[in-house]
């Protein structure tokens, strides 16, 4: 598996095939998209930047994604930008044809109902099912978190998707590593704001949008509720010079 640091982080998911392999392992893989926030929140976290150090990470954002293609050229290794909203419907593809069963949890109660509906129109086949819990300050109480495991339980997904937003999720996954390992999934990946994408509540910037790394600018345009965390992207830049 190859790796490239950067950031202080080690991104080790650098193509899709790799990742869809791990779909055919039969242990728990973790995956997280880490896009220039992720970058921010972890150089100020140290817990967050201990999970990411020990799963798999992809590299999202146009800017990161530049920054480590100049990097692996040097070393000769091939990198792909990968983000949740791209990779959700080649795993769910996968699936499909190996009738593994795919769990949706988190985002808003309609964006999950209507990304459930609209890959089960991409891929007939999938075996699919999804929950939106009410919203909740994280870690959640323990009759809500109970809850969560219920119904993910009841379903015993082979994949699971998780869309809690940065921090929530990857603490999320790691304070229910055992349980999810216990309970046969093999593949978890943490996505964000992905499920309203698949839903066509927001939509993808346009590809050239994406190509000049402005595509932060435009999901604030449709969501003026993330200008907090736009704000916080300017902090990555230190980082490309230390």
């Amino acid at each position: 598996m190859s790796n490239i640091k950067a950031f202080n982080i080690n991104f080790n998911g650098l193509t899709k095939d790799f990742i869809l392999s791990l779909l055919d392992s039969k242990k728990l893989n973790v995956v997280i998209p880490v896009n220039a926030e992720l970058i921010v929140l972890a150089n100020e976290n140290k817990k967050f930047m201990d999970i990411l150090n020990k799963n798999i990470n992809t590299v999202d954002g146009q800017i990161p994604y530049l920054f480590l293609k100049l990097k692996a050229r040097k070393m000769k290794v091939k990198v792909e930008k990968l983000s949740g909203s791209d990779l959700i419907f080649d795993i769910c593809k996968k699936a499909s044809l190996k009738k593994l069963k795919v769990f949706l949890l988190g985002g808003l109660e309609i964006s999950n109902k209507l990304s459930q509906k609209r890959l089960r129109e991409m891929f007939p086949e999938i075996i699919i099912d999804g929950y939106s819990p009410p919203h909740s300050p994280y870690p959640f109480p323990k009759e809500l978190n109970n809850l969560i495991l219920q119904k993910i339980q009841n379903f015993s997904p082979d994949i699971l998707f998780v869309a809690f937003g940065p921090l929530k999720q990857e603490f999320w996954i790691e304070d229910n590593r055992y349980f999810l390992e216990k309970i046969g999934v093999r593949f978890t990946m943490a996505v964000g704001g992905t499920f309203e994408m698949v839903a066509g509540i927001e939509k993808r910037a346009p590809v050239f949008i994406q190509k000049m790394g402005l595509e932060s600018i435009w999901r604030l345009y449709q969501n003026p509720k993330r200008f907090g965390r736009f704000i916080r992207l300017f902090k990555f830049f230190k980082f490309i010079f230390e």
